[in-house]
């Protein structure tokens, strides 16, 4: 009897983990958001954004470089081997690329200003971080004294007898350095010039980075201002002269650059990869120390599932970490072999913002498409901006539309806002699209305190790099493991997003025409979405090579699309015609 019981209890045992077993290796496209919803956590890239964001990262110096090797060793933890010592056998590596940098490196120690015959400092560095402009040169360490000469009318500058003055102005200190300084002989800049979108009358301790030429000769230093500085000292000068006393302690010397590159290789299409990049410069957290750490925890979190044998990928993905827009436009450029077979690139870049604090939402910045041409309805432009394109500009692919619908779809499981906005430019996303890589960015705005020494560890959500970690990877797996499913999935919803944009541009344009605006114009803002989705419907033919019968369902889909715009059109002008006979 009793080795009856025990036999039904081993037996219960066994199928329970089989069972277990069978549940932890089910990851499936149907079940990557549930799965990746459990096992990304958001601890790693929190972690790892609060390590690095109590640098203030140049490339090259102190910060930087720690933040690399921080890299470098969780990878190491998760299972990746630096590639000198790898084997062909091993598909979980990483390098440090190292190389001199032409200029000196630079790094802020401490500072101070003060009003002479005041006896409160007017800036600290301990707790305005960002107040010394970036390449600025130590001063004695009994500071320059110097009276202040404001110059309200900038025109008027090299007219005056600054020689050896502080000179303050409401404007970047770049703008002016080489007429101050190099021309005029000015000891130094104070300056201020925070931009509206910061709301620096609420936010009055806010300083926004800023930076002068490295000059070597001059050795000089610029002085970037609070709100509430920039009233304190015109206050003060409205009574009479004044005089201040500056310490500047910074550390420039020569250095190296680094930039860390992590791939998960493929099984199938090994030379086919996507990448995922993320910029270590600048001195915040939400810029850019979130990017480091959601893309940290993305590719540790993908090693234990291929470990695990919960993840096959198909194709290889990659990671990138160095600094903005010079290491990804390195990495597109430097191996024309390598660039062919990179088939999608992403940039992380301020993706763990709490907007309740930060202001503004999560946006994926899409691909030039003509919303960059005609920005109307629901699209709108952050207050960073952008540039009016071309059509010979556009970048039609299906990248777009489906990284909106993932991560759409993990919105609504998180009850997370997701909104886009168009190409504007500016980050790890534009190397991609110069070398025809198809390549969006992740990001936030807008935010009050971008790029201000108020964007701290405290602005960022745990949250939120969750919400962006599971999106990026669930997307990313759908895409490296793409095959005539998916493609038949992608090109379907491409064709519901073209319908649906094509619809919204009729309502547009109807609201333009009865406004008085040319049907002309609006025909070919039709056309121009129509062309584009056209387009857009032959690249999903990237997925499946020289697949007949899926080609076919291209040119049905391409049809369709056509049909609508053509209808569209055709409406537009009985419209026109209907509204010029109302005023005649």
């Amino acid at each position: 009897m009793f080795k009856n019981i025990l036999l039904v209890m081993v037996f219960a045992i066994t199928v329970i983990a089989c069972k277990q077993e069978k549940e932890i290796q089910a990851l499936k496209p149907a079940n990557y958001f549930d799965v990746l919803n459990k096992e990304f956590t958001g601890d790693l890239a929190y972690e790892t954004t609060s390590f690095v964001e109590k640098y203030w990262r140049v490339v090259g110096n102190t910060g930087f470089n720690k933040s690399v090797y921080k890299i470098a060793e969780e990878l190491e933890k998760s299972g990746f081997i630096i590639e000198e010592k790898a084997t062909s056998n091993d598909s979980l590596t990483y390098r440090i690329e190292k190389r001199p940098l032409e200029k000196p490196t630079w790094e802020s120690v401490n500072a101070s200003v003060k009003i002479v015959g005041d006896s409160t400092t007017l800036l600290q560095h301990n707790t305005n971080r960002n107040m010394i402009a970036l390449n600025s040169y130590s001063t004695p360490k009994e500071g320059i004294t110097a009276e202040v000469v404001y110059v309200k009318d900038l025109k008027k500058l090299k007219t005056l007898d600054i020689k050896g003055k502080i000179v303050f102005a409401e404007t970047s200190p770049y703008r002016i350095f080489n007429q101050a300084i190099v021309k005029s002989g000015a000891a130094g800049l104070i300056t201020y010039s925070n931009p509206k979108y910061l709301q620096p009358e609420k936010n009055t301790t806010s300083i926004q980075f800023r930076s002068i030429p490295l000059n070597e000769k001059v050795k000089s230093w610029a002085i970037a201002m609070s709100y509430e500085a920039k009233e304190k000292l015109k206050a003060t000068l409205k009574v009479g002269k004044v005089v201040l006393n500056v310490k500047i302690e910074t550390n420039i010397y020569p250095s190296e650059e680094l930039t860390i590159v992590a791939d998960i290789k493929g099984n199938t299409y090994p030379k086919e990869r996507l990448v995922f990049s993320a910029h270590i410069q600048e001195p915040g957290a939400n810029d850019n120390a979130t990017g480091v750490g959601v893309a940290l925890e993305m590719a540790t979190l993908t090693a234990k599932l291929k470990e695990q044998k919960r993840f096959a990928p198909n194709r290889t993905l990659t990671f990138l970490w160095g600094d903005e827009i010079v290491s990804t436009n390195r990495y597109v450029k430097e191996d024309s072999i390598r660039a062919k077979d990179i088939k999608w690139g992403i940039s992380l870049d301020m993706v763990g913002e709490d907007t309740e604090k930060t202001g503004g939402t999560f946006l994926i910045e899409k691909m030039p498409d003509p919303s960059a041409i005609w920005t109307r309805g629901n699209d709108k432009h952050t207050e960073w901006g952008g540039q009016k394109m071309k059509l010979s500009q556009m970048k039609p692919h299906y990248l777009n539309d489906f990284l909106i619908n993932k991560f759409k779809e993990q919105g609504k499981h998180a009850n997370w806002v997701v909104n886009t906005n168009p190409f504007e430019g500016g980050s790890d996303h534009v190397p991609f699209l110069k070398a025809n890589i198809p390549s969006v960015l992740f990001w936030h705005f807008t935010d009050q305190f971008y790029h201000t020494d108020n964007d701290r560890i405290d602005k960022v959500s745990k949250t939120t790099l969750k919400n962006v970690g599971v999106a990026s990877l669930a997307s990313a797996y759908s895409l490296v493991n793409a095959d005539e499913k998916t493609a038949n999935s992608i090109l379907k919803d491409i064709e519901k997003a073209a319908i649906a944009r094509l619809k919204e541009e009729q309502k547009q344009s109807k609201l333009a025409l009865s406004k008085g605006d040319s049907l002309q114009t609006q025909t070919a803002i039709i056309t121009a979405w129509n062309d584009w989705y056209l387009k857009t419907a032959i690249t999903t033919q990237d997925i499946l090579k020289d697949n007949g019968a899926f080609n076919s369902e291209v040119k049905n889909t391409q049809k369709v699309i056509d049909s609508v715009a053509s209808k569209i059109i055709g409406g537009l002008v009985k419209k026109n015609s209907s509204l010029t006979s109302e005023n005649k």
